[in-house]
């Protein structure tokens, strides 16, 4: 069914989506946001402990649903497997309003301003990074994004205080909300680092510490990462933009819908979006501008499935970037006991960091910035224990009654050398519940990458000895498919159109009216969680798209 033509037809309800919406819908513009999942709320998700232990924390619980919507995972001897969202291996990001936002751990980051410039800032002293990579700057740097930064730390909401790190980019404005209290292992972790000769701070958070925006501070439950918050105080874009976008009356939103491709017109222009809507009934939705927001993974798979006469390998994908430079992060890190409990049970749990490995490393290209890890409920901290500790039976039992309070997690998110092998393909066989082509995961980590995220277990072993663990041993890097819940990469930014899908606006070279707005555009992804930096391309190409087409009247 063709319906009527509105003037923006936005895919995927997530971090950025709804950004991009309010932005549109602020400047009058009649839009349509579709999102596959539901509006979920913590009435969807309870508080069990169990519930986790099959999956990715962020993913499954908040969709999609197993059937009907697998994945073909290319294996490292090149076998195919069909993965299901709740197997492991799936990568999955949350399907539902405000996407991982709902269910998040928060942490909002800003990139370094190196992470914008990798190859300026490598090139020559690294070059085991660029061997086989496609490491590269980005076509803006921070200080084009530092506005749209401090816009989303005051428009969403950020809490605590990185005054303390002398590594971060200019702030012109502080944070609008305070830091939590700290917890017992926070006090112990900042007073190693500064033994150490380290930096601690506050970790910048998504999370009200107070009351904000008309709804409560946190209220440190145990049960964060992973869970919708009950009280609201966990900051996402179906609690924040995403309301007040739909009481303009110029936004549409509608669930339950899977896009199946953005359609074309002779002369090279997109007309809108055919999906499939909450009945299962196919639609066609007109638009004068498409934007697609629908993560790393999906945004690929939806240009790659969306062929005609002038794009038969796929909308943007002329030179064969759509799917390819594939990224998440390679979390690294260690783990250590401590002579006295450390738990304090005040969640979320990770509150103090460091930013001092993020680069200048020696012969090494980037790093991570270094924190404590998220409350780890008893089934998650089940596999957490040192060389020599049984897997199961009385001893395993007893080492956890003994150890679980006095353990410490920090941990890191190294910054990968992108690949043109870590690719999303759309499979030849295997289809969705809707006949779609689904996405084919592929590829092997740099080697680099496997480098830097083995010395920053190093860096963090040593912050834990010097925080006084009595115990330690390290998380190494494991070399499969990077993607997950910071998935990037699939349709990087850049100026040239044969190494790159989209310009520095997030525009498709090759359209007039096509925008890829997610994690998908980052050249490189940092050594920091992306939601923030997510979240500020959102809000800069939202105001982009408002200012380089008219409304018609």
């Amino acid at each position: 069914m063709r319906l009527p033509e509105v003037d923006a037809v936005i895919i995927g309800a997530g971090a950025a989506g709804p950004i991009v919406a309010k932005e549109l819908a602020f400047a009058g513009w009649r839009t349509v946001l579709l999102e596959r999942g539901e509006w979920n709320t913590a009435a969807d998700c309870r508080k069990d402990d169990l519930r986790n232990q099959r999956t990715s924390i962020l993913g499954h619980p908040f969709g999609p649903e197993d059937e009907g919507n697998p994945r073909v995972v290319v294996e490292r001897d090149g076998r195919l497997r069909v993965v299901e969202p709740s197997a492991g291996g799936y990568h999955n990001n949350a399907a539902c309003v405000g996407g991982g936002t709902l269910s998040y751990g928060a942490m909002a980051w800003r990139f370094h301003p190196h992470d914008f410039r990798m190859r300026t800032e490598y090139g020559t002293k690294v070059p085991a990074a660029f061997a086989d990579s496609t490491l590269e700057d980005w076509p803006i740097g921070y200080d084009d994004l530092e506005p749209y930064y401090e816009q989303a730390e005051w428009e969403i909401g950020v809490s605590g205080d990185d005054s303390t790190n002398p590594f971060r980019g200019e702030r012109k404005r502080a944070l609008p909300m305070p830091p939590l209290p700290p917890t017992r292992e926070h006090e112990i972790l900042w007073r190693g680092a500064l033994r150490a000769g380290l930096h601690p701070f506050h970790i910048p958070m998504l999370r009200n510490s107070v009351p904000y925006g008309g709804r409560p501070g946190c209220m440190r439950c145990r049960w964060c990462v992973g869970f919708a918050c009950e009280v609201d105080a966990k900051c996402g874009t179906q609690n924040t933009v995403l309301p007040r976008a739909l009481g303009t009356g110029n936004l549409t939103l509608r669930t339950g819908c899977q896009a199946q491709e953005v359609t074309m017109g002779p002369g090279g222009t997109a007309t809108g979006v055919r999906y499939f809507d909450a009945n299962g009934e196919r639609q066609e939705q007109p638009a004068r501008v498409v934007v697609v927001s629908a993560s790393a993974i999906e945004s690929a798979r939806l240009l790659l499935n969306s062929k005609s006469n002038l794009f038969p390998r796929g909308l943007g994908n002329r030179h064969d970037w759509v799917g390819r430079n594939l990224q998440g992060h390679t979390y690294t890190g260690a783990y250590g006991l401590f002579a006295d409990d450390v738990y304090d049970d005040l969640g979320p749990g990770a509150s103090v960091a460091i930013c001092d490995y993020n680069h200048g490393n020696a012969g090494m290209a980037g790093g991570a910035m270094l924190a404590n890890e998220f409350i780890r409920l008893p089934i998650q901290a089940a596999g957490i224990r040192p060389p020599g500790v049984p897997r199961w039976g009385k001893g395993h039992k007893d080492y956890f009654r003994t150890n679980y309070r006095r353990l410490v997690a920090v941990q890191g998110p190294t910054q990968e050398a992108p690949t043109f092998g870590m690719r999303v393909e759309v499979d030849a066989e295997v289809k969705d519940k809707f006949g779609i082509p689904v996405a084919r995961l592929s590829g092997l980590k740099h080697p680099h990458t496997i480098e830097v995220g083995n010395l920053m277990a190093e860096k963090a072993e040593g912050w834990l000895r010097a925080s006084g663990a009595e115990t330690t041993w390290k998380k190494g890097a494991g070399q499969g498919i990077s993607g997950g819940q910071h998935q990037a990469g699939t349709c990087r930014m850049g100026r040239d159109a044969k190494t790159s899908v989209v310009d520095e606006n997030l525009r498709i070279h090759e359209t007039e009216n096509v925008y890829v707005v997610d994690g998908s555009v980052h050249v490189t992804n940092g050594g920091f969680n992306p939601v923030l930096t997510i979240m500020a391309l959102a809000f800069r190409a939202g105001r982009h798209i408002a200012g380089a087409h008219r409304v018609r009247g």
